[in-house]
Order: C-alpha cells, then structure tokens, then sequence
C-alpha cells in the first residue's frame, strides 16, 4: 500500500484535527504529497507541513470555511497549483456540533450542520472532480459514521442524517464519477476515542456502555481510521467503489 501511495497527490480536509490529523500522517508516512485543510488547527496543519517537507515530500496548509462555495473552489486550486496535480480527495471535515433534540430543533441549527458535514462535501467533491478525471486512475475516501446507519445517539439528530446522507451520496458519487476512473467509498466510524470530538460529546459513561457493546471490547482509535482510509485510497487503480467500510469493532450495524 505505501508503495502505490508515494508520489501521489493528496487532499484532505479538515487534516490537521483528530482523526484528519492521523490520516495525514499516515499518508505523509506512505510517501504521499499532502494538502492540509483546517479551520482552526494552523499549529498542527503547518507541523505537518514541516513533516512532510522533511521527509522530500511537498505539503501545504489551507485553511477555509469549506460550507463556502468559494472557500472550497479556491482551496482545490491551491491544492493543484502546490502539489501539481490531484490523485486522492479525502473528505474529512464534518461536526456534530452540539447534541440537540428534535423538540429544540430549529431551521437554522438544522442547516448549519447539514452544511458542515454534507453541503461542504458537493463543493469540495465538485470542485476536486475535474482535476481527479485528470488522471488515469483517481480515489474519493468520505467519511461517515456508525450513527449515519444506526441514528446515532439522543441529541444527534442532525448529524446522524447528514452522515446517512453521506452513505448514499457516496454510492452515487460512484457510478457518476466511476466513468472518468474515480473511485469512490467511505468508511463508518463507530467510537473513536481520543479526539477532540468524542472529548467534547461522548461522556466517560456513555462511552463505557457502548465499549460493552462491541464484541472485540475496545473503543477505536484515530489510527484505526486512518488506516483504512489509506487502504481504500490507495486503491485508486482497484475494483472497490461504492463500498462504505465499517470500523468499529464489530457492531452490528443494521
């Protein structure tokens, strides 16, 4: 896998945080050029930067508010011009933002989170999509969730529905896009601890009962995604498109 991964061209949002900062690792240690999105991680995103250039490889860090149409265009091209190319789109950037019920629901929270983690995706793919069809081969990793298949816990309405969306808007993105020899796929994170956004939702209790609930009997970790984004990445010249890979230990999903 590191060996189809050298030399290509990766972008990835929201690269410099959580489980996108572990993806860009693990594809700086797999020989890529790298992009890095972030919003407000800047440290960490030109850290990477440094990593990478230390290693000959090229890298740059783009920050954006990718719910913004321009933001989004202008950050491919940046992208582009850097790396010299586009082979890998990894979407990464999403949020629940806070847990709230359907009975305090209201329009514009609504839009708000479906525009953080399903509007900014169309952009972003969009925008990605002419330079990818550029190569011979190309790949699109999106990153869902276990609550986009089972609805997620009480308060995360929201996004538990933009990330079934995400399901669906990924199986579609693969047969329009398959033609010009984009594949692609998403994976389905169950409970990754050790990120900013399970520390800031998921309480220690609500994190024990769902452990007890997964037959290998441990959380996931940042690494655990990130390895099987690289997998499915790295397959920009295989057979696996429309596929949403689930990583969580096991849990039954349907």
């Amino acid at each position: 896998m590191n060996n189809k991964l050298t030399g290509q061209n990766v972008l990835i949002t929201a690269g410099a945080q959580g489980i996108g900062e572990a993806i860009t690792k693990h594809f700086i240690d797999s020989g890529a050029n790298v992009a890095i999105h972030y919003f407000s991680s800047a440290d960490t995103a030109n850290a990477l930067v440094e990593y990478a250039t230390s290693k000959g490889q090229k890298a740059i860090a783009i920050s954006g508010d990718l719910t913004s149409e321009t933001d989004a265009n202008a950050m491919v091209e940046k992208t582009v011009e850097a790396l010299g190319g586009l082979n890998i789109l990894i979407n990464n950037a999403g949020s629940l933002v806070a847990r709230r019920l359907l009975n305090d629901m209201d329009a514009e929270f609504w839009h708000k989170v479906m525009d953080i983690n399903l509007t900014s995706m169309m952009f972003v793919t969009r925008a990605a999509s002419p330079h990818l069809a550029k190569n011979e081969n190309s790949s699109i990793v999106n990153l869902a969730s276990l609550a986009g298949r089972k609805g997620g816990h009480p308060g995360s309405l929201v996004y538990s529905t933009s990330k079934g969306a995400i399901l669906t808007l990924t199986r579609a993105l693969a047969s329009e896009l398959g033609p010009q020899g984009t594949r692609v796929n998403a994976v389905a994170p169950g409970l990754i601890l050790g990120t900013s956004f399970h520390n800031t939702h998921t309480t220690k209790e609500s994190a024990d009962e769902t452990i007890a609930g997964i037959p290998i009997q441990r959380a996931g970790n940042a690494d655990d995604v990130a390895r099987a984004v690289a997998y499915l990445a790295s397959e920009y010249d295989g057979f696996i498109t429309g596929a949403t890979l689930d990583i969580n230990g096991g849990v039954y999903n349907m």
